[in-house]
């Protein structure tokens, strides 16, 4: 193994373990990296420790030795609402790079990856292509739902609703003082919930291990045995790069388009498959979305939180309905293909399991998960738009734009960053038909932050929500829901035509042609013709903003940031 080769070379490394509490035995063992974003940080990562412990011992159970090496995440929630949100994306590549050296800079023959949450989760995937050491993941699952099913995001909503005087603020505290009841991710398929289930639709988990609820017994049994599993994998030197193919990733999206999965993973899963050397672009997603059959019942675009997700079956019952679009060949760290696994869940009783806890609530699979004949929609969630406005792309959910917004025209209201964007909405200075634009906010402009409590003042305002759209170079949480369109690229940062919009420009945004173009200027319509030629007089004038950091992080990710369509990675 690979630890034992290098133990040759390095006769520093023995004794060095030693001292850290390894004995003589140890050094012999396979050796397994246990890394995890385990830390006080936030409820998704707080409870991670436990897992690392179990996992620890089943791997010295199963004749091998764990090393715990840690790396935290942020919380994009406890983010949100300051500056803090633009260190966000950064922070995935910060973490996989981190990952990377913990990996790299001392041998170990395989890795348990332990993480819950938006930004660990493709952090921890991205690291995995890039070490390639047999590797399985354990996601820590998410929170239980709060009083009458209450989950964090609609804290946004009834944030708006208390801004506009519609609620107290007595309800408005009780409502964040019980959002949150249990550790955990988030309940509701936001980027946490859906980077869980990619992980496993790719094959690197426990089949039938995402999502599941952070406080079960079951995960922790799914914990202990990825610990074993992963002694199996050094021993068999089934590595990543022998799992993960344009198949697993092409099966992965089309999980996304059935659970209506968060818009992030147009970052995500782009930039994961880049560190396998495999190409995935947003067109990937949409190709794929058009002929996808939209199945799951989960907020923000369902009516139920993400842990009935797990109670419904998981990602295997999606996996079941939509098996004819599926590639059921290829491998999984099991040992076995996904067809096999499926087959095994299905011998083994897991459904009949997951069924006991929707008997609780007096609910069938179908109630949670559709069946791929009775679907929500058959063109997927989410669609690639582009247009003179976006010529690189731009995303939207469909899943939870209202129909009347699908074919529009719409008058530019053009903001250079948020916080004057939203204290527009809240005071009501934006009118039905007007296009909210939010520039400036993309990965070279600022970081590519969410756009979370903007579009939330929108989708609460049973006026606006129903009248207006959300243009942004930026991104928006999974938990966003309304006419929100984001990535628009390339970026204002860059010079691209979202930066050259000026107020009562005509836009017109179509579902149906996949188009986001600008067809008017100030108000009056022109011809594709005349609206390039302003577009292009424009740019002439246009000039580049001084980068606003100039230092750290945030100055290295904005100086070295690739386009959001491409995965918003540090090139």
């Amino acid at each position: 193994m690979r630890s034992q080769e290098l133990r040759k070379i390095a006769p520093e490394l023995d004794p060095l373990r030693l001292g850290a509490g390894w004995t003589v035995d140890d050094l012999s063992k396979p050796q397994i990296i246990i890394e995890s974003s385990f830390g006080d940080s936030h409820p998704g990562s707080v409870h991670l420790l436990e897992l690392v412990e179990l996992i620890k011992k089943e791997i010295g159970g199963a004749g091998g030795h764990g090393a715990r090496y840690f790396c935290t995440d942020i919380c994009d929630g406890e983010a949100q609402g300051h500056d803090g949100i633009n260190y966000s994306l950064p922070s995935r590549d910060i973490m996989a790079n981190m990952i990377e050296i913990h990996a790299n800079a001392t041998p170990f023959d395989a890795g348990v990856f332990v993480a819950s949450c938006d930004k660990s989760m493709p952090a921890h995937l991205m690291a995995i292509g890039r070490i390639n050491i047999p590797s399985i993941v354990v996601a820590g699952g998410v929170m239980e739902a709060g009083p009458d099913l209450l989950t964090l995001e609609q804290i946004g909503m009834y944030s708006a609703m208390y801004e506009r005087g519609e609620i107290s603020k007595e309800e408005l505290d009780f409502y964040k003082h019980n959002a949150c009841p249990t550790c955990g991710s988030c309940s509701f398929m936001g980027t946490a919930s859906t980077m869980q289930i990619m992980a496993e639709a790719l094959g690197l988990m426990i089949p039938g291990s995402a999502v599941m609820p952070a406080t079960s017994q079951d995960l922790k049994e799914k914990a202990k045995e990825a610990g074993r599993q992963a002694v199996w994998l050094a021993k068999q030197n089934l590595t990543p790069d022998k799992i993960v193919t344009l198949k697993s990733f092409e099966n992965a999206i089309m999980v996304h388009a059935a659970i209506s999965g968060s818009t992030n993973s147009l970052l995500h899963i782009p930039a994961i498959a880049r560190e396998f050397d495999i190409e995935i672009d947003g067109d990937t997603f949409d190709q794929l979305h058009r002929s996808a059959h939209y199945l799951l019942n989960i907020r923000p675009a369902g009516e139920w939180p993400a842990e009935f997700f797990y109670y419904a079956g998981g990602v295997p019952a999606i996996m079941e309905e939509i098996k004819e679009m599926l590639h059921l060949d290829v491998m999984t760290v099991t040992g076995k293909t996904l067809g096999e696994n499926l087959d095994d869940l299905k011998a083994t009783g897991f459904y009949k399991k997951c069924q006991t806890y929707l008997d609780k609530w007096n609910l069938k699979r179908e109630d949670v998960i559709r069946p791929f004949d009775n679907p929500f929609g058959t063109n997927g969630s989410i669609a690639i738009l582009r247009g003179n406005l976006a010529p690189e792309g731009a995303v939207v959910k469909h899943t939870v734009v209202p129909k009347e917004m699908f074919e529009v025209v719409l008058r530019a209201r053009p903001f250079d960053c948020e916080e004057e964007a939203i204290q527009a909405v809240l005071n009501h200075d934006v009118k039905p038909g007007d296009a909210v634009i939010i520039r400036y906010e993309g990965p070279k402009g600022s970081g590519m932050p969410e756009m979370f409590y903007t579009t939330e003042a929108i989708a609460s305002d049973k006026e606006l929500g129903r009248t207006i759209a959300l243009l942004t170079d930026g991104r928006f949480s999974g938990a966003s829901k309304g006419p929100a369109i984001g990535h628009i690229s390339p970026e204002a940062a860059q010079g691209g035509p979202i930066a050259l919009v000026e107020e009562g420009d005509l836009i017109e945004l179509s579902m149906s042609k996949r188009r986001l173009d600008l067809i008017g200027i100030h108000g009056i319509q022109k011809t594709q013709e005349e609206v390039l030629a302003v577009l292009a007089e424009r740019k002439k004038r246009w000039k580049p903003r001084k980068n606003k950091f100039s230092r750290g992080v945030l100055k290295l990710y904005t100086e070295q940031a690739a386009s959001p369509m491409k995965g918003g990675y540090i090139e």
